[in-house]
């Protein structure tokens, strides 16, 4: 028989450590207005982190801030109209094990 694990994402991303530069985003969106053209905005969805969010006026706001540096939106965005990189060396995720 196995046994079923279940992983509480909430609980493993609250142990992880940012480093924050507030001079260089690592996460642009290229052109908000092909986001505004987006009907399916899977950049709501396919963010571990939830850093892509909706303003009040449909507009694609980041929290770059808490990326998990996955590179889900390289990939995620249909028509690549998110500009992502690596944070600068010193900056960004740090994970801790244990």
């Amino acid at each position: 028989m196995v046994k079923e694990f279940k992983v509480n994402i909430d609980e493993k991303i609250s142990s992880v450590k940012f480093f924050v530069d507030e001079e260089f985003q690592h996460l642009k969106i290229k052109d908000q207005r092909v986001c505004n053209q987006c009907k399916a905005k899977f950049c709501l969805n396919f963010c571990p982190a939830g850093v892509y969010r909706l303003d009040h006026q449909n507009k694609i706001l980041i929290n770059y801030q808490a990326c998990l540096e996955c590179g889900s939106c390289r990939i995620g965005c249909p028509s690549k109209n998110i500009d992502w990189s690596y944070p600068r060396g010193g900056f960004g995720v740090n994970y801790k094990f244990g």
